[in-house]
């Protein structure tokens, strides 16, 4: 048994209970027992002692919508957002996301997955194509993962384009195949901390057959679901051109609207859209930092009001889950111009207890007797955090990822003292540099029309590779991300 004791304990339980100078026991990868230090302590003599004298624990952040891929547009894709008014054409970027080996694909969600330790996610639901190219990294770093495998059966275009639904049904099939190969291969993996779900890439990328296929094929394997929803302006008006109804409303006419759907984005929505999803018990991946990046806001609290669980996500680019919380919060106060509400306390339970429910994970998110042992521990004796008066609202309002120097995932430390165990970093970065020097340098050799952006950095001269590359931009049959 490992005793942590002399930190301050944000339990994140329904009561906000949290302990100052309080200890917590770990036996195997449960929570066996926290409380005031002198309690804790008394009652396991024998325990392995750590002092966090300075530290406070904080339960792991869960990061319900990810592309951890698109690492490799950091800093190109987050100022090339589609128009927010017609004329619609389709895609999130006018620049596609290069072609990537798979060996060059796993290299770069390392990266992303090396990120999200550093800034204390402890859970997170990975949404891509060919995820069997990396799977055994992401169950080696030792992170809680719901792996969903994406579908969809639209061709010659992307998300957001209210030209004619081109279906090839056999694009289809081949993504239904892949989630039950992924699934049969990797769902359990890790003593259970890998799972695998179902994802249907959006609304106006899935034929209405698509979709019910899908539904039918998350409930035989009894598992979660995700889609992209009302996301951009686009996608509403090609659900409208296609099927007369708002994305919301033609999901749920389809049956595809329930309690173990996550929907990610929903900014774009009608308040009966909104009503649509607390009704059926869904859950929404509240992507703030992408979200303000793409100048929209969704109407969260409305949606919260309406019986929606809401969870977080970073999205595209990014896995720093303390700057999505801060810009939640943000965001959030500015659009209804309030300056107390949300609460620092609910965007915390937003970014954890909330997002392990969307995961289908009851007993985690929270710190409390016999719950998983998914948690981070924050140095607090930094400059920006003293002093540590409320600290929720401390962490919430002036934390760092930075601040955050151990991680424990089902009992085990994946980073402590600010060391990843479980990935070898200096590798990671190097090889994530290379990677993207020659798959940048690729792109703009192969396809002269596309305009560089300004401020992109000197890249070698393109060369030739071997493997097999994976088409990772969303146009087209291939693999999509977005």
């Amino acid at each position: 048994m490992l005793l942590i004791r002399h930190a301050t304990i944000v339990t994140g339980d329904a009561a906000g209970t949290i302990h100052h100078d309080g200890a917590i026991a770990i036996e195997g990868n449960r929570i066996a027992a926290l409380g005031p230090d002198a309690e804790i302590v008394a009652r396991h003599p024998g325990a392995e002692m750590v002092d966090a004298a300075g530290r406070a624990i904080f339960p792991g952040f869960a990061n319900i919508h990810t592309h951890l891929v698109m690492t490799l547009a950091r800093g190109v894709f987050e100022d090339l957002s589609p128009p927010h008014d017609p004329p619609f054409t389709g895609g999130l970027s006018p620049i596609p996301l290069p072609p990537l080996t798979p060996h060059e694909q796993a290299v770069m969600c390392e990266l992303g997955a090396l990120e999200a330790i550093r800034s204390g996610t402890t859970a997170m639901l990975e949404d891509a194509s060919q995820i069997e190219n990396y799977a055994d990294r992401m169950e080696a770093t030792g992170l809680r993962m719901l792996l969903t495998e994406r579908a969809w059966d639209r061709i010659g275009t992307s998300i957001g384009d209210p030209a004619e639904f081109v279906r090839d049904a056999k694009v289809g099939e081949a993504g239904i195949a892949r989630i039950r190969a992924l699934h049969a291969k990797w769902n359990g993996a890790g003593e259970g901390r890998i799972r695998v779900g179902v994802s249907a890439w959006s609304p106006d990328m899935c034929s209405p057959e698509l979709l019910r296929a899908l539904r039918a094929l998350q409930q035989e394997l009894d598992t979660i679901c995700t889609i992209h929803l009302n996301q951009i302006w686009g996608e509403v008006a090609a659900i409208q051109a296609h099927h007369n109804m708002l994305p919301t409303e033609f999901l749920d006419s389809i049956g595809f609207i329930h309690d173990r759907m996550i929907g990610a984005h929903c900014r774009c929505m009608a308040p009966m859209e909104e009503k649509i999803l607390g009704k059926r018990g869904a859950h929404v991946a509240f992507n703030s930092a992408i979200a303000a990046r793409r100048g929209l806001s969704p109407r969260v609290c409305e949606m919260a009001e309406a019986g929606a669980n809401i969870g977080m996500g970073t999205d595209n680019m990014a896995e720093d889950m303390v700057e999505a919380m801060r810009t939640g919060l943000f965001m959030e106060r500015v659009r209804r111009r309030d300056g107390r509400n949300p609460t620092p306390e609910e965007a915390l339970r937003w970014a954890t207890r909330n997002g392990y429910k969307a995961m289908g994970v009851p007993d985690g998110g929270w710190l409390a007797e016999g719950n998983l042992a998914d948690l981070i521990m924050i140095r607090t004796d930094r400059a920006h955090l003293v002093p540590f008066l409320r600290p929720v609202s401390v962490f919430l309002h002036q934390g760092q990822a930075a601040d955050v120097e151990d991680v424990m995932v089902d009992g085990r430390w994946v980073m402590r003292d600010g060391v990843v165990l479980t990935m070898d970093e200096a590798r990671i970065l190097r090889e994530a540099n290379e990677v993207s020097n020659r798959a940048w340098a690729r792109l703009f050799a192969e396809r002269p029309d596309i305009e560089i952006p300004e401020g992109f950095r000197p890249l070698p001269a393109a060369t030739a590779d071997s493997g097999q590359r994976v088409s990772l931009h969303p146009v087209g049959p291939g693999p999509l991300v977005a």
